[in-house]
Parts: C-alpha cells; structure tokens; sequence
C-alpha cells in the first residue's frame, strides 16, 4: 500500500514541466503572459486598430472644412497667332486712298491746288506723295492694336471660406467622431473575442497535461498491480485470470497516457499559433503542473445598465443609430442655402491691366456667393426619410440586442454558478474515491479482496481525479465566458480612453 501511494503521489506532485525548464529555448507562460502575446500578434487586431487610425484620419479630414480653402494656380500659354483688335483692312484701305491722292495731286486740278496754296503760304511744295506716310501711319495703328500674348504667363491665389451649409460641416464632423467610436467598439469586440479564445487554449492545455499526469499514475499503478498478480500466480495465490484483466486495463492506462501526450503536443501548438510564437516553441505554462484547478477570483455584482455600456456590440448599434441621424441632418442640408465668402488675386504677363506690356499686371477680388436649391425631384427630402428609417432600424436592432445580452448575462452567471457548485460536489466525490481505493488496494494485498474489485476501484478513482480536473478548467472557462458577457475585458484603446494621462 505504501508503494502505491509513494507512486501516486509522485506521479502527481513530479513538475513536468522541468524538463521544459532546462531547455533554452523553453519558455513558461502564464495567463496573462498569453493574453499579451495574443494581443500583440493577432493579425485580425492588427487590423482592426487600423481601421481606428483611418477612422481617426477621416475625423481629422472632416475638420478641416472649418478653414478656408486657399489655392494657387500657375499657367504657361504659347500662342502662335497674336490676337488683332483692328483687321489688316485698314492698312490695304490706307494705301488706296493714298494712291488715289497721288492721282488727283499729279492731275491738272491737284497742280492747280498745288500752284494755290505755294502762293498762300510762299512755300514751294514741289511733288508731294501721300499714300507713303498714309499707309505707315496705318501700319503704326495697326500694330498699336496687336496684343502679344506669344509666351503668356498666369498666376492665380483663390480663397473660399464657408459660412452656412445648412449645417452640413457640423454634422460631417459628429459623423466622423461617431465613425471613430463604432471602430473603437469593433476593435473591443476583436480584443475580447481574442482573450477568450486564448483562455480557451490555455485552460484546455492545462486539462490535458493534469489528465496526461493522472493517465502516468494510473498505468504506473496497474503495472505495479501486474507485478504483483504475476508475483502471486507463482506463489499460487492468483490466478492467471486475474493477471490478464490487469494486463487488459494497464494496456488502456498506456493507451489513454500516449493520446494525452500527443493532445498536450497539438494543444501548445494551437496555443503558440495564437500567440504568435513558432510552432515548435517548448512551452511550459504556470498553471499546467497544479494538482488543483485555481478557483476564479469573487466578481463584483454588475448592473445591466453598465454591461449595457460596456459591451462593444450594443455601443456599436447605437453608435451606428446616431450616425444614420446625424446623416439625416445632412440630407437635410442640401434642401438649405448656401453661402460663402469669396477672394481671388491675379496675375499675368503680359500685363492685362496696361496694355499687354511686357510687365507683371496684378488684381485681386472678393465676393459673397449664395447658392439657394429650388427644385430636383424631392432627392434631399427623400435622402432624409431614407436616413431616417436606417436609424429607426439601428435603433430597433439596439432594443433586440439589449434583451440578448441580459439573457446571456443570466444564463453564463447560471453557467458560472452551476459550475462552482460542480467543483465542489466532485471535490466530495474525489475524497471518496481515493478512500475506496485505499481500502480496495489494502483488501487485495491482503487477498480477501477480487482483482475485478480492486481494478473497479481504481478506474473510479480514475474517472473522479478526471471529473474534478474538467470541472475546474469548466469553471475557468464559464468566468471567462461571463466577463466577455459583461464586458469586463477592456482594450488598450478603451483603457487609453478612460485614462487619458497615460497616453
């Protein structure tokens, strides 16, 4: 008897995890330690805090409409052709009426003009020719009126600065603040679902190395008890019967040991890939050697109307439902006027403000403009009714969502509590079985005892370590279910929110 309980005992006391230990490239974990790796590998996280700094972008986006928007422009123009105010025309008309002052100078009539006017000044005029000087000075006038704009420059600053939209810009940034906020809640909603998937791991690994250490004990227990028939068929005091139903069970013990040990192998696996660790990482975690499960720590009472405001998934309906308001107000907006504030400065070369000369020319403008919609088929009125039934359905599907979380608060606190009391009627059920099997080892040894009896006992004490083993991982997993379903995992965004000294 006593060797079988120095067995017993070992074989759950040993650290499994030493031989872990001495490995370098080990390492122990606890539950924490794992959240924190999940968190900080999880790709799906990774994208979801993206989608909050995008969301922060589009806040950042929405106000800047507040500012005036101030632009320049700047322009190069090669023109083959200069623009002529007066038509080439006038140089051709110039030149004939010239010729035809030549004509009538060189004409009796024009000599005796000629003859007239030496007489009145004393002047000798000799030959005069007129269409020469006509036509220069219509070529002169002509070219005057040719603007050279072959190689034009153009410079441009134009602000606008919104006064009333209709309430558009406001109600774009609360939209932007509110869009923030719903992709800060599905960012929760990632964190906790992450948490508890590696809760979820971590608590299975824990369940498969105490069962892996129960299945050693109890093979290392039956081979003891096949020694012993094997030791007392040749003393004639058992029966070859009895060593084959102890070599039947401990063939079992050795079975059950070898897929306990490969389903502890794969469980660390799954618990490294959510981590993000590689695959083959040798992990040792900080609970996997204890001989009892620890019991979660007491939860303060939680109203429903703080779970309510906790949970991202009831945050993230009625965020959505203001969002579709504050569309609504938008749609409004465009059936209102519109008005803003107007400014221009230019300038060009050649100068457009003294004649096209070869110089920089500048002016400058300001205005108010006023845009008033009159009619386009109801779109804005329509937008709005359209906006507004999106909202009444978020706000719908708010109500629904509200009444499932308080069942599913009510039912995982049930969970939570059925499965304390689970614990505690097993731990009864555990003391019992490793009294009957003290009593049964005893009653063999002594042979006063069947062999059948003595293997019922210990599968019994088997099936009780096992049954108070899953209880305790049920209980871990039932608290970690009823924190998520009351919102008690807070992000580091959320936590960030809350205490705004520690970003």
């Amino acid at each position: 008897m006593k060797k079988i309980c120095t067995i017993l005992a070992l074989a759950l006391i040993l650290p499994w995890g030493a031989a872990a230990e001495e490995d370098p490239q080990s390492r122990i974990l606890t539950l924490d330690e794992c959240r924190q790796l999940a968190v900080g590998n999880s790709r799906d996280l990774d994208q979801a805090r993206t989608k909050v700094e995008m969301a922060g972008y589009d806040r950042k986006i929405a106000m800047a409409n507040y500012f005036p928007e101030i632009s320049a422009t700047g322009a190069y123009m090669y023109t083959y052709k200069n623009p002529q105010l007066i038509s080439e025309d006038i140089v051709t008309r110039a030149w004939t009426a010239g010729k035809l002052a030549d004509s009538f100078l060189e004409s009796a009539e024009g000599q005796q003009l000629i003859s007239i006017l030496e007489e009145a000044t004393g002047t000798s005029i000799g030959h005069v020719s007129i269409s020469g000087p006509i036509q220069n000075i219509a070529q002169e006038i002509h070219d005057a009126f040719e603007v050279d704009i072959h190689n034009l420059f153009i410079g441009a600053v134009t602000l606008k600065q919104p006064v009333f939209v209709g309430g558009k810009i406001v109600n774009a940034n609360r939209m932007a603040a509110l869009a923030e906020e719903l992709s800060v809640a599905g960012y929760d909603m990632q964190y906790a679902q992450t948490v508890t998937d590696v809760d979820e791991a971590y608590w299975q690994i824990v369940a498969i190395a105490g069962k892996k250490r129960l299945a050693s004990a109890y093979a290392d227990l039956l081979h003891k008890l096949e020694k012993d028939a094997a030791v007392g068929m040749d003393a004639g005091v058992k029966t070859k019967s009895d060593l084959l139903q102890i070599k039947v069970k401990a063939n079992e013990a050795d079975l059950l040991l070898t897929q306990a040990t490969n389903g502890l192998a794969l469980s660390k696996m799954l618990l490294c890939q959510k981590t993000g660790l590689p695959l083959q990482t040798q992990i040792t975690l900080a609970d996997e050697d204890v001989e009892v499960i620890p019991v979660p720590a007491a939860m303060d009472y939680k109203d429903m109307d703080s779970i309510l405001e906790d949970r991202p998934e009831t945050r993230s309906l009625a965020l959505a439902s203001q969002i579709y308001l504050r569309q609504a107000d938008m749609a409004r907006a465009d059936m209102m006027p519109r008005v803003a504030l107007m400014g221009n400065f230019y300038i060009t070369n050649p100068s457009a403000y003294n004649g096209f000369q070869k110089e920089w020319g500048s002016n400058f403008s300001v205005g108010v403009m006023v845009q008033i919609p009159i009619f386009h088929g109801f779109e804005a009125l329509q937008k709005t009714r359209k906006a507004k039934a999106e909202a009444s359905l978020y706000q719908d599907r708010y109500d629904d969502a509200r009444d499932l979380i308080n069942l599913q608060v009510t039912r995982q606190r049930k969970l939570y509590d059925e499965a304390l009391e689970k614990l505690r009627m097993l731990e009864s059920s555990m003391e019992s079985a490793e009294e009957n099997l003290r009593a049964a080892t005893v009653g063999f040894e002594a042979g006063v005892i069947e062999t059948g009896t003595v293997l019922m006992a210990q599968t019994g004490w088997l099936q009780a370590h096992i049954g108070y083993l899953d209880a305790g991982v049920e209980l871990q997993r039932a608290a970690s279910q009823l924190m998520k379903a009351e919102g008690r995992y807070v992000s580091d965004l959320k936590a960030e929110e809350k205490n705004p000294n520690n970003r």
